[in-house]
């Protein structure tokens, strides 16, 4: 029996988790759930998985909470703040972290997590795209496992032979290079010139896959395919030249790998989270995930083309960012988090995201922090320069 943490239980990769752990009773168990203000959203989990804890970061989300746990007669005990994520991802209790919390709130919880040598099934693309290196380091050198749940690296990770799985070298496994499969979103054949009138509504519809605000809209300006680019040159000691993007609009191939003898081994499924998910949970065995096997019989033909970058500049800076290095990245991300926040409430235009990004990396990208204080602190401060650029000229 393996005892669970969900770190952002009541987002979408939480749900899916939680789906998963319902069908192997015997096999998992859920010691704790965390969440941010979604109130009625734990609850629900609440009254459904009767996890040992339940952890709000937000301390008055946490009061409603306990009182309605009270009012339930429930056997749970409510916690809060970020002091408690770190102690319900690290605690001896536990022996797998699902870190699923969006942005870089999900950093230091899931860092706690790789101290305390846990297995972490990565869905937090953000904990390596800002710290990088220090977070691998943390992972070796307490003995934790790694396992990456995002449906690209989880595809690439199962195309690689064991001995890379287990952090040999690209080269001497034969790999001549990983491609890196994207939608292309929503937008992949609307006119450029409409952008500026793209609202929250249509940015968030993703064609194929369900996912949470914020990921939806990095996926249809493709910066989660260049965060997820700096996550994979880092899961898998790649250089730049040897990851290449491509889109592919069905979502059916969710990534592939080439070797030197022509091979071209790719990892397919349904675009359902919770394929990864169950591999990350259970590897190297298989479980059931509640998802169905692929019918060839209906598929449509597949298709594939080079990312525009006029179309998708952001995922041109997040390219960018991996060459430049670690203080590029973390920028990037807090930048980008600060604009697509501003964007789904209405203060800017979809095309102002990328627009605010490059502006904070052409200011602060050239920083090299190596320490995770230095982390948080150049974080803190894409986040104010971001900020001060959308606030310039408007009432804030």
């Amino acid at each position: 029996m393996q005892s669970v943490t969900i770190l952002g239980a009541t987002g979408s990769i939480g749900l899916s988790t939680l789906d998963v752990m319902s069908r192997h009773r015997s096999e998992y168990s859920l010691y704790a759930v965390t969440g941010n203000t979604n109130v009625d959203g734990m609850i629900a989990l609440c009254q459904q998985h009767r996890p040992s804890i339940a952890v709000m970061a937000n301390e008055q989300a946490a009061e409603k909470l306990q009182t309605a746990i009270l009012k339930l007669g429930l056997d749970v005990s409510v916690r809060s703040g970020k002091k408690a994520l770190i102690e319900v991802s690290s605690c001896n209790e536990v022996d797998i972290v699902m870190a699923a919390i969006v942005g870089g709130a999900g950093l230091m919880p899931t860092m706690a997590a790789a101290q305390s040598g846990k297995r972490i099934c990565l869905a937090n693309k953000e904990a390596l795209v800002m710290s990088g290196e220090l977070f691998l380091d943390a992972v070796r050198d307490n003995n934790a496992e790694l396992l990456p749940v995002d449906s690209e690296h989880n595809a690439i990770f199962q195309s690689l032979p064991v001995e890379v799985q287990q952090g040999g070298a690209l080269e001497s496994a034969g790999v001549e290079k990983i491609l890196l499969t994207g939608s292309g979103g929503p937008f992949l054949n609307t006119p450029i010139s409409e952008f500026k009138d793209i609202t929250p509504s249509m940015a968030v519809a993703h064609p194929n896959w369900s996912m949470g605000a914020k990921i939806s809209v990095d996926s249809a300006t493709m910066m989660n395919k260049g965060l997820e680019f700096v996550e994979a040159r880092l899961l898998f000691n790649a250089r730049f030249d040897q990851i290449e993007v491509v889109i592919h609009p069905q979502s059916i191939i969710h990534s592939m790998v080439s070797y030197s003898d022509g091979s071209v081994l790719a990892q397919m499924g349904q675009p359902d989270m919770r394929t990864p998910i169950a591999h990350s949970l259970a590897y190297p065995n298989r479980i059931k995930s509640g998802v169905e096997p692929l019918d060839f019989s209906k598929l449509a033909d597949f298709s594939f083309c080079k990312p525009d970058f006029e179309r998708f500049p952001n995922l041109r800076l997040a390219l960018e960012a991996s060459q430049k290095g670690q203080g590029a990245t973390t920028v990037l991300n807090a930048s980008n988090e600060v604009a697509v926040d501003a964007f789904l409430k209405g203060n800017i235009r979809f095309t102002d995201i990328a627009t605010v990004n490059e502006y904070c990396l052409t200011e602060l990208g050239s920083a090299s922090p190596t320490t995770i204080d230095d982390i948080l602190q150049l974080d803190c401060r894409a986040r104010e320069y971001a900020i001060a650029n959308i606030c310039k000229g408007s009432t804030c």
